[in-house]
């Protein structure tokens, strides 16, 4: 039987397609997360070989049809991983809201970051010391 996903997949519409590809593209590639099919107004991005749970990246048809107000937290695999999608999203544009660091409250080592359009997303590896 196939792997059940609470989420297969989610839209995130973009006021500036250029500048949110580059971000997502840059930032998510510290995580593994690749594009794996692309067209000038999307981008949907997946772990190599397994195309759900996958984020699609769309063009808004206006500037006031962009998401916004989204927190968006990304698995990592490690540590390692987190501190570079920091690193990889804000040298892609994206805005530091908290640099990487244990959070006690979430039992996981985490940072977030605001993309191109102001939402929140975060890359994070819940810790097996506080599970």
């Amino acid at each position: 039987m196939p792997q059940q996903h609470l989420v297969h997949h989610l839209g995130v519409f973009a006021s500036d397609f250029a500048a949110s590809e580059s971000f997502y593209t840059t930032a998510l590639a510290a995580l593994d997360v690749r594009a794996g099919y692309r067209t000038e107004t999307i981008a949907e991005y997946w772990i190599p070989e397994h195309d759900a749970p996958s984020l699609s990246l769309e063009a808004a048809p206006t500037s006031a049809e962009a998401t916004r107000g989204l927190h968006l937290a990304f698995e990592a695999a490690d540590r390692q991983a987190v501190d570079a999608f920091h690193q990889a999203a804000v040298s892609a544009g994206g805005t530091s809201r908290h640099e990487p660091r244990h959070w006690p409250e979430y039992r996981a080592y985490t940072t977030f970051v605001s993309d191109p359009d102001g939402n929140n997303i975060e890359a994070l590896v819940k810790d097996p010391a506080d599970s």
